[in-house]
């Protein structure tokens, strides 16, 4: 990925690589860039003008500091803190995840609380 200035200060032409069309040219209208809390889930990403396709990539420092001084907007995101911590215990299986939406399914904690007597 490159930037370069093209016809005036205003419009900067990115340069970026569709996986279906090759290189394409993009404006920073284009682009939208994605940083992330924890570095190496930042992205940039852009719809290919040619074949429609969505097309997302990693934007490690190079690539951030490249499209923020082309223009392009950065939204930040932070990942939450429980994603990268140390998971105890088994793996939940897919019977697990079944036998929770099944008592989910049987079991209106709301309806049963609502009909309870009140405390006083």
């Amino acid at each position: 990925m490159q930037g370069r200035a093209e016809k005036g200060p205003d419009v900067t032409t990115i340069k970026a690589t569709c996986p279906t069309c090759g290189e394409v040219e993009l404006t920073t209208r284009d682009v939208a860039l994605r940083v992330c809390s924890h570095a190496p889930l930042s992205y940039y990403a852009f719809d290919c003008a040619t074949c429609g396709c969505e097309v997302r990539k990693p934007a490690d420092g190079r690539v951030v500091s490249l499209l923020l001084a082309g223009g392009v907007p950065a939204q930040v995101w932070v990942l939450p803190e429980e994603v990268l911590e140390a998971k105890d215990g088994p793996r939940l299986t897919y019977d697990d995840l079944l036998d929770f939406a099944l008592h989910l399914g049987a079991t209106d904690l709301l309806a049963a609380l609502a009909g309870a007597a009140p405390v006083s």
